[in-house]
This record gives structure tokens, C-alpha cells and sequence, in this order.
């Protein structure tokens, strides 16, 4: 909240403070309004919204959050600037100018001339001009700017020199192209006449040809600036792919193949992966991962991680030489260990190698069995191959089922096909079941469809009499009033004699025997501390 800053306030002012604050948040009081009319957003924390001291703030306010410039004159990061403009020219060497050539615009070791052997403060001679010293004052964008103040006609000369150097290479093509024409044409004429039409072919075609081998020379050659303002001096870099090959994502033009991402130019995956390896140039990036060297770097950055795990000090970045060394001691001892394993099992079971060879049909899992299939996907000739079946049991009935669990899907419910059940466990009824089953269902909705229609008519109210006790008196019911006033009496009796223990009797007869009357007259004298009419016919003494 934008407060101003007011000196000490009392507790009860603070309280009211933060009250008005919460209903400005909540939007109950209106916003607190700065020195402008402008609203101040009441959810601002303090620590933005109070200014500090040394401002004096006299009301609440955001300026000091604003920029404090109103109008900043700040040079514009386009505008040029000059440069070599000289303002005036001394006759005569100036105190506290250069001693070299006499400018008062820099010192000497400023100097950008020539060191002269006596300077111009010794002999007041060939006094250098003042240069003009521009003063301006950049914004943020302007002082990061790093192309600020550049003038681009000043890269006109080397534009003008690369235009030149294409030019004469032109002209060097062109000659030399008339010189292998002429040469062409006094051989021909040497060996015999020619017809005009074939020599006015020839030229067009040599013409041609001369054309595209000139586009053609620099075609292959990607240029890249190396070492200049730029990026680099200007060279040429062959470029590795032929231009006859098809790119990649070209291979393949289908949505849902390989994906291309064109920023890195990559596609891991193959973008033919049914056409036949042999006629394949391209199988996607990740075969170049997975084979040659690159694998084999890849097993040693892991034999090295795995090396250090185990406490040995390898590190493939610090010491590439040792680990590269330790890894190929390591093959060699893990092949002389399997080797030593491999003879003493052969020398313990046997070796079934030696046996006769399995017919490829077996090693390959292939065979030469033709299967042939119509549109409806029906087997017309052959046989059809055996589906691999899980580890999990499969087709498996259980309690007198002729389905498996989950052939059936009702109401967001699994359960068996056969007595559409839900219950896992349950026992097989067949038809009888869904026969019950349906009936169930049929008598289910007719009962709420009963009950439905019972709501709707209008149920009579009988007026049954309450009893004092609050609770409804059945119909058979019938109290004796003599016997309710005994009984009353009796009650009495019983809650004087409670009162005062000293009038009991020492022989006391006890009826276990209770009535309707009896318990009519204890709910009738029974006290209700909740009741608020309770104290009604009592006399408050004031």
C-alpha cells in the first residue's frame, strides 16, 4: 500500500490503518489516489510503495518508482558520427597542449601522428589542427550497442574489391573458354569440313557448357568467414555430401515415419525400415551410435565410471591414456577368464558343439512354408503361423466358466460372458442366471418405479396424541386414570423418601413389577433441566 511517511502512530490509529487496508484490498473502500488523481494499487507491498526519507514525501505516491529523468536527451544509437573534423588551427604551440604535434584535443601519449624527433612544443612548427570531440550520453541499449556509431559506408571498399575479384574471374573463364573453342574449331578444319549447322551446335553447346561450368566451379565450396570482423577471413570449406544424394527427409515422405528435426539437420530413427539392408545407404543417425568407434568409446566411458565405483583412481577426462590402458587389460583378463571357465565346462558336461549341426531352418527361425491369404484376411493355402503365447496362463476356466474373466464389459463393470457376472469368484449359472438375473432387474425398476409414483400422491397425516414424555403413544394403549393417580402418588413418596435418606425403612419391600401407569408417572414428574419452560411457575425472588 502507497503510504506516505507520517511520523509515530497510536495503536488505535494503526489498527485503523491496517483496516483500511484490508478493505482496499478486498475492494469494500476505494483506492488510495497519488498527487496526480491517479489510483494506487492497494496490493503493491510496502517496500515499493514507501518512498524514502530524504524526499519528503508530503502524500502518497509512486514517483519515486518512475523514471527520475523526465526528459533525458540521450544520443540516438543511429545517428552518425564525425570523424577527422578538425575546428581550429593554431599558429603557435598552446600551454597544455600535445608536445608532440601541438593539438589541444589529446596529450602526447594520445598522439596518433608520427613521433616527430623535436615535437611541437620545442620548435612551434606544423601545429596539428584541434579535432572535434564529440560529447553525447547513451542510454542502456545505446552503451550495449556494439555496432553504435558504425558507418556502413566505410565496408563499401572491400564489397567493391570481392566485386572485382568476381569480375576478373569471369573474364579469365571466358577467355579461357575462347581459347579451347578456337583450338576445337582449327582442328576440325585440319581433319575435314564440317556442315555450318553442326559448327553453330558445337558453339551453342561449348557456350552452354562454358556457362555452367563457370556456376558449377565454386558449387561444391561452402564459403565461411574465419578471423575477421565478421566471424573470420573469408575461405572455402568442401562440403562432404554429394549433391546427387537424397536428403533425409526425403526418403521417406510419410507423417508417422522417422522424425526430422531440422535444427540439428538429425533423424535417429531408419526412415526405410523395410526396404532391404543390402540396397540401404541410410538407416537414421543412431546406427552411427551403435557401431564402429563410437561404441567402442561409449563401453569405455563405462568401464572407467565402473572402475572408479570400485575404488580404482581412473578418470577418462584427466588420464584418457590410463584408462584406455586399463581397459584393454581388463578385455584381455576377462577373455582368458571365460576361456578357463569355457574349458572346464567343456571338460566337466561336454561339448554339444561337436555334435551335428541343426538344420538353418532351426538356427535362423526361418523356413521356406508359403502362406497365402484372401481380402478378408481368411488362410486359402498353407498354414498359419502359431501365435507366441505369454508367460501368464491363458484360456483357463474356473468354477464351471466357458469364459474368461473380462470377456464381458457392462455398466463400467468386468465379468464373465457366459452368466454375465461381476463377481470374480462366482459360480457358473449359464442361462439360468442371466434368465434371474433379468428378472431381478425387471422387478427392481418396477419397485422404483412403485415407489416413485408412491411419492408423488399426497400421504395423509393422522393427528396422534403425544404423550408427556414426547413420544408418540401406540394405538392399543389404554392408561387407567385411578391407577395413574396411585401411581403418581407413589412417585411422590419415592423422591421424599430419595430427599431424606434418614426416613427410609431397614426392611424395605421392593416390586419389580412395573406398569404403563408407572412409567406414565415418572415421565410425568421427571425434571427437564433443558426444558425452558421449566422455571415458568416459579417465584424469582429479586
Amino acid at each position: 500500500m502507497a503510504t506516505a511517511a507520517v511520523g509515530f502512530k497510536s495503536r488505535e490509529d494503526h489498527r485503523k490503518q491496517l483496516e483500511l487496508e484490508e478493505a482496499r484490498k478486498a475492494g469494500l473502500a476505494p483506492a488510495e489516489v497519488d498527487e496526480d488523481g491517479k489510483e494506487i494499487n492497494p496490493h503493491i507491498p510496502q517496500y515499493m510503495s514507501s518512498a524514502p526519507w530524504y524526499l519528503n514525501p508530503e502524500r502518497p505516491s509512486l514517483k519515486h518508482q518512475r523514471k527520475w529523468k523526465l526528459n533525458p536527451n540521450y544520443t540516438k544509437a543511429c545517428q552518425k558520427h564525425v570523424r577527422g573534423e578538425k575546428i581550429f588551427q593554431a599558429e603557435k604551440y598552446r600551454k597544455g597542449a600535445c608536445e608532440n604535434c601541438g593539438a589541444m584535443t589529446h596529450n602526447a601519449k594520445a598522439c596518433m601522428e608520427r613521433p616527430r624527433k623535436l615535437g611541437a612544443k620545442w620548435t612551434s612548427k606544423n601545429i596539428a589542427p584541434d579535432e572535434k570531440v564529440e560529447t553525447f550520453e547513451l542510454d542502456y541499449d545505446g552503451k550495449r550497442d556494439r555496432w553504435n556509431g558504425y558507418d556502413t559506408a566505410s565496408f563499401a571498399h572491400v564489397i567493391e574489391r570481392y566485386e572485382a575479384r568476381d569480375e576478373a574471374r569471369r573474364k579469365f573463364l571466358k577467355e579461357q573458354q575462347l581459347k579451347k573453342l578456337e583450338e576445337k574449331k582449327n582442328n576440325q578444319n585440319d581433319e575435314g569440313g564440317v556442315s555450318d549447322d553442326e559448327e553453330n551446335e558445337d558453339d551453342l553447346r561449348v557456350d552452354e557448357a562454358k556457362v555452367d561450368e563457370s556456376k558449377q566451379m565454386d558449387f561444391a565450396k561452402v564459403e565461411k568467414r574465419v578471423r575477421t570482423t565478421g566471424g573470420g577471413s573469408t575461405g572455402t570449406v568442401r562440403n562432404l555430401r554429394i549433391r546427387e544424394d537424397t536428403a533425409k527427409y526425403l526418403l521417406n515422405l510419410d507423417v508417422n515415419s522417422a522424425h526430422y528435426d531440422p535444427k540439428t539437420r538429425s533423424m535417429r530413427e531408419d526412415p526405410l525400415p523395410d526396404m532391404d539392408p543390402n540396397e540401404k545407404f541410410y538407416a537414421g543417425d543412431n546406427q552411427n551410435r551403435i557401431s564402429g568407434q563410437a561404441l567402442e568409446f561409449k563401453q569405455l566411458n563405462i568401464h572407467a565410471w565402473e572402475a572408479f565405483e570400485k575404488g580404482n583412481d581412473v578418470h577418462m577426462q584427466a588420464a584418457p591414456s590410463q584408462a584406455e590402458l586399463l581397459y584393454k587389460n581388463f578385455k584381455v583378463n576377462k577373455e582368458k577368464l571365460k576361456y578357463e571357465v569355457k574349458e572346464t565346462i567343456v571338460e566337466k558336461y561336454g561339448n554339444a558343439a561337436t555334435a551335428d549341426a541343426l538344420p538353418k531352418e532351426l538356427l535362423m527361425g526361418q523356413s521356406e512354408r508359403e502362406v497365402e491369404y484372401d481380402h478378408a484376411g481368411r488362410i486359402i493355402k498353407g498354414q498359419e503361423i502359431a501365435l507366441p503365447k505369454s508367460k501368464y496362463e491363458e484360456d483357463v476356466y474356473i468354477n464351471n466358466h466357458t469364459t474368461v474373466w473380462g470377456s464381458w464389459w457392462n455398466n463400467h463393470q468386468w465379468g464373465y460372458k457366459c452368466c454375465k457376472q461381476f463377481i470374480r469368484n462366482s459360480y457358473c449359472t449359464g442361462n439360468a442366471g442371466i434368465e434371474a438375473a433379468e428378472a431381478a432387474a425387471d422387478l427392481m425398476k418396477a419397485n422404483i418405479a412403485r415407489k416413485e409414483a408412491a411419492e408423488d400422491m399426497p400421504v395423509p397425516t393422522d393427528n396422534k396424541q403425544l404423550a408427556s414424555w414426547g413420544t408418540d403413544i401406540p394405538d392399543d394403549l389404554v392408561l387407567d386414570q385411578g391407577r395413574l393417580a396411585e401411581a403418581l402418588k407413589k412417585e411422590d413418596e419415592r423422591r421424599r423418601e430419595e430427599k431424606d435418606e434418614r426416613k427410609r425403612k431397614y426392611n424395605v419391600k421392593w416390586n419389580d413389577e412395573v406398569t404403563e401407569e408407572d412409567k406414565e408417572a415418572y415421565r410425568m414428574k421427571k425434571i427437564h433441566h433443558d426444558d425452558p419452560m421449566n422455571n415458568f411457575n416459579c417465584v424469582v425472588v429479586l
